[in-house]
């Protein structure tokens, strides 16, 4: 399937080695999404025209010994995120006609290593779920199995790296949005310590949990983008491998997990073994942080939504039942959820202290991707609103509560057929520990890092 198949890194050495033109790789690289963008819909925003032209500045900057480290890559970014001229409708309708003035930084420092951006991708309204639907968009679906979720809220990132809709996305993680779709599509997704991606200029809801980072097909490829983007990075360089103490738990002592996930992880766990890590099993001694973030993040989004110019009474079901549910929080309640993540945090760390150790590994998600519509975003009834969609995504929050990174990796098939993950975290700033020791998990795992081709006959089932 030509370059669009190859990692970004590869792609970047075919370019490098004259091997394909920019112009080239993104005329395949938007062939492809053209293609597969009808059936599994993670386009938000053709940027086509504007790439064009980069790909062309590309090819002479090649030529004239002066291409920056991403020179002539194709990417997309998250239509969540600023850039200057060019909507930003966040997946809601009530925002289709902003459009920002400012670029993102993270997207700034992209562009001025030569990468091109030429396309937007979906999220669920407001970024506020676990699913990426929205009534400005429709409905996102898994290239594994178009019939199940590609999770969200990062859900059009995943799926166009995925599919090889570009072998880079910049997702964003308030609540586990760059590591659900990372799991459910089966790439990697790395969150990194809270602040370390400048997010800025942005939307200002979620301002103390979410993370930028890179949505990739290989551990070394997520590196790659965090050391141009990690501009706020303030830990240590890249370490050598570490193979000692290494903390696992195969459900935090709380988290549902299906037997096909703790089959897949415990298998992971004798690799590591049997490659001379040394494996310690223990958790933080939490209980479920589910309503510690519950209330940080639909406190927060109400608070951001009833302040602002735009009119919440046209938002769609789910992001309208997101903030309603936050609005039954007093500031109270905020600022106790707030001391709690200080308790969480303590927790984490007494635990690496306890061990002398720097890693911890979980599965990222319970389960396979589930199917459209089968797990609700919003369940409301005559006297209180439950968000049940919190429970199948509990190994992620604490990351967020605390500003730890988190890589989520794939990890195997479940018996579905469908891709599972591992998650790799550390204490905040030890993100290049965390990186390392996921690329050679990734490694003993063996995965096959290829983009996925929807199964034969979707395109007829959905036409």
């Amino acid at each position: 399937m030509s370059e669009i198949s190859l990692t970004a890194s590869q792609q970047l050495k075919a370019l490098d080695t004259g091997q394909i033109s920019a112009t080239d790789l993104l005329e395949q690289t938007i062939a492809r999404a053209d293609a597969l963008a009808p059936l599994l819909n993670p386009i938000a925003l053709k940027l086509y025209g504007r790439a064009r032209q980069a790909a062309v500045e590309a090819d002479k900057k090649r030529a004239n010994g002066k291409a920056g480290k991403l020179c002539g890559l194709p990417i997309t970014i998250k239509d969540s995120q600023f850039l200057a001229g060019y909507p930003c409708a966040n997946g809601s309708q009530v925002l289709s006609d902003f459009v920002p003035t400012e670029t993102c930084r993270a997207i700034e420092l992209l562009e001025q290593e030569g990468a091109i951006v030429f396309a937007k991708t979906t999220c669920p309204e407001f970024s506020l779920t676990g699913v990426t639907h929205s009534e400005l968009y429709g409905l996102t679906s898994n290239p594994w199995n178009v019939e199940r979720t590609c999770g969200g809220s990062s859900g059009g990132a995943g799926v166009a790296v995925a599919s090889g809709m570009g072998a880079f996305s910049l997702g964003g993680d308030g609540g586990g949005s760059i590591r659900i779709p990372a799991g459910f599509c089966g790439i990697v997704g790395f969150k990194p310590s809270f602040g370390a991606i400048p997010r800025e200029p942005c939307f200002p809801s979620w301002q103390s949990i979410v993370s930028y980072g890179p949505m990739t097909r290989s551990v070394a490829d997520a590196r790659l983008f965090f050391e141009i983007i990690g501009e706020r990075f303030e830990g240590e360089p890249s370490p050598e491998l570490n193979r000692s103490g290494i903390v696992y738990s195969e459900d935090l002592g709380f988290a549902p997990v299906n037997t096909d996930v703790r089959e897949a992880f415990r298998g992971v766990v004798n690799k590591m073994r049997q490659a001379d890590f040394q494996m310690i099993e223990d958790n933080p001694g939490l209980t479920s942080s589910v309503e510690t973030w519950a209330v940080t993040a639909c406190y927060d989004a109400a608070e951001n939504a009833r302040g602002s110019a735009y009119n919440i009474d046209y938002l769609g079901e789910v992001a309208k039942g997101f903030i309603d549910f936050g609005d039954q929080f007093s500031a109270d309640d905020f600022a106790r959820a707030q001391a709690q993540r200080q308790v969480i945090k303590e927790h984490y760390e007494q635990m690496f202290a306890r061990h002398n150790a720097r890693i911890l590994i979980t599965p990222t998600l319970g389960c396979e991707a589930f199917p459209h519509g089968s797990i609700h975003p919003h369940q409301i009834d005559d006297t209180h609103i439950q968000l049940p969609w919190l429970d199948w995504a509990s190994f992620l929050y604490d990351a967020n509560l605390t500003g730890m990174p988190a890589c989520a990796i794939p990890m195997g098939l479940g018996d579905e057929g469908l891709p599972l993950s591992l998650q790799i975290l550390g204490p905040v700033g030890s993100d290049y520990e965390v990186l390392r020791v996921a690329e050679e998990i990734e490694r003993l795992i063996g995965w096959d890092n290829s983009i996925v081709t929807p199964p034969a006959g979707s395109f007829e089932q959905t036409a």
